[in-house]
């Protein structure tokens, strides 16, 4: 979610040049047998249960910075009726088959065990806690059945046997030639595309999509028959829909037509970008069994244009793990830095730069502590803190809170805008390609330049022969500033809105969408995306006064810190 949000911020900003609108939809997958067991357990209405941890997954969202449009959830009203419309027309192009199905039944639970409730060893790999539709080990796709010693993971029960269930099952073998021929076109990073064809080389098999529990989207039997009265649709097929219906959900809320997320979006429109970002577990779901119910609906639904997919993020090169107390996740990592920092507004971009980062991309990145001090120490506080408090306060010690006046532009200065402009001209490719470590890497070069700038124009010393001079370097180290708070605004908007905030000349442009919800204005401003120097200035209005800040913008992480975390949340592969 977090590179998606730095891609979404991007593109808002881009838009403010070209014209073009960025609409960044997520939700919470509500469905599956997980979510009943966990809300029988609790003795709450599965219902309830899912709408505390929605909103317990916003809350944690919205203060990590994430700027959803809107964040919906698969058990709404538009998902249940967009999932039985795309059943139906499936149903209608002959694409889907009643079939009976042999499933495990729990004695000892009195239930049809769903996939994701049996385990044992995968047959393939031989690893011993394969789940019923996945091995986490070797990434296969499996059925419960396919298990070697299976078990329920409800009870731990070994008494299971083989009862007959009917279910429906989406016929994608028949659409394999539209699949390929799809894939083909399309220009998906690596990782993505490989695993897509992985799919397709095996053999895409038919994929049961109903299940025989009570949560879910019910399979409504005036279309498929009361045999299949109290059954719902599995997880898997109607929450890539609930993308389609999470747009749906933001336009009723803002009281919007239909047009604003069908045609809009969504339904025959050729001239939208859709992007998705995901771990590499759910490639198959998006590059195959979703895409196989947008085509076999044969209506001219939108289909991904580029998918972005990660590997795994470790902790020091092993699972984080909730059971075993090792790791550190989201709540908590948000409140430690913001107490260790005494409240600082900008705490969650340390987590946000560090992990973009490091982001997954080519392979498993580790989290560790210490990296995790080394980045946010020598970046933010060494690199981009030291460059805004040597520039300020130089400039308050001798010009006051007045911005002084450019001069003629010399050699030293052209250079120095060539050096940006090349780099900014890589930051935007970069960015465009959703390419998440290559963007940090420009965006510190941006940073390194303009302490080099500084450091060769040593403003400290010609102030005591030409203030004039000095003022003009002051002038363009400051404009500088506010480029970087542009740049940076999509991985760091807290600490690029805490910048802009120094200079009440800047202020936040509209945005032609509504509002995003949670987050004020300061922190979603799609402020004009820095092409060039040249395209920078262009936006930029005359700036004639700032505010001093108060306190370090980037407190640093001390080593006492680190061995408080590491002791506290582990220092080991697990």
């Amino acid at each position: 979610m977090l590179p998606a949000d730095v891609y979404a911020r991007f593109r808002r900003q881009l838009g403010q040049l070209d014209g073009s609108q960025t609409l960044f939809i997520c939700g919470t997958d509500d469905h599956g047998t997980p979510v009943e067991i966990a809300a029988g357990k609790e003795n709450t209405p599965v219902a309830e249960f899912v709408k505390k941890w929605h909103d317990f997954q916003e809350d944690i969202y919205t203060r990590f910075g994430l700027s959803f449009d809107h964040f919906g959830s698969s058990s709404s009203p538009q998902n249940r009726a967009l999932t039985q419309h795309f059943a139906a027309k499936l149903k209608e192009n002959g694409l889907i088959d009643v079939r009976t199905q042999t499933m495990l039944y729990s004695k000892a639970d009195g239930r049809f065990l769903p996939d994701r409730y049996v385990e044992g060893t995968c047959p393939k790999c031989g690893f011993g806690k394969a789940r019923g539709d996945q091995c986490d080990n070797c990434g296969s796709v499996l059925d419960p059945t396919d298990l070697i010693e299976p078990y329920s993971s409800i009870s731990g029960s070994k008494d299971l046997e083989l009862r007959d269930s009917q279910h429906l099952y989406l016929k994608q073998s028949q659409l394999v030639p539209q699949l390929r021929a799809w894939i083909d076109a399309q220009t998906w990073p690596h990782l993505s595309k490989s695993i897509a064809y992985k799919w397709l080389d095996e053999g895409l098999e038919d994929r049961g999509i109903t299940r025989d529990i009570q949560w879910g989207v019910p399979v409504p039997p005036e279309v498929f028959g009361e045999a299949f009265a109290g059954k719902v649709f599995y997880v898997w097929f109607d929450a890539p829909i609930a993308y389609i219906a999470a747009t749906q959900e933001w336009a009723d809320k803002h009281n919007l037509p239909e047009s604003a997320w069908k045609s809009d979006w969504w339904y025959g429109n050729d001239k939208v970008t859709y992007t998705e970002f995901m771990g590499k577990d759910n490639v198959y779901f998006h590059t195959l069994s979703f895409p196989a119910t947008l085509i076999g609906s044969g209506e001219p639904w939108k289909k991904v244009d580029s998918l972005k997919s990660f590997n795994w993020l470790t902790y020091y090169g092993g699972k984080f793990s909730t059971s075993m107390g090792v790791g550190i996740f989201t709540d908590t990592a948000l409140d430690i830095l913001h107490d260790t920092l005494n409240g600082a507004p900008n705490t969650p971009d340390y987590w946000r730069y560090y992990l973009i980062a490091r982001a997954p991309e080519s392979d498993d990145s580790a989290f560790m502590w210490p990296d995790f001090q080394a980045v946010v120490n020598k970046d933010l506080a060494d690199v981009l803190g030291n460059f805004l408090n040597r520039t300020l306060q130089f400039t308050h010690k001798h010009y006051g809170n007045t911005i002084p006046a450019a001069g003629p532009e010399t050699e030293a200065d052209t250079a120095f805008s060539a050096r940006l402009n090349d780099i900014l001209a890589r930051t935007t490719r970069h960015m465009e390609n959703a390419d998440m470590r290559k963007s940090v890497e420009a965006l510190r070069e941006l940073w390194v330049a303009g302490n080099e700038y500084l450091a060769e124009q040593e403003p400290w010393k010609i102030i005591k022969t030409d203030k004039d001079r000095a003022g003009s370097i002051l002038h363009i180290a400051i404009r500088t500033l506010v480029l970087y708070a542009h740049a940076m605004a999509p991985i760091c908007p807290f600490s690029a809105a805490q910048i802009l905030a120094l200079f009440p000349q800047v202020q936040p442009p509209a945005s032609p969408l509504p509002p995003v919800a949670g987050l004020p204005a300061q922190l979603t401003a799609p402020w004009p995306w820095p092409r060039s120097v040249e395209d920078f200035l262009a936006t930029l209005p005359t700036l004639t006064t700032f505010t001093l800040p108060q306190g370090v913008l980037f407190p640093k992480i001390t080593d006492d810190h680190i061995a408080e975390w590491e002791q506290r949340f582990g220092n080991q592969k697990v």
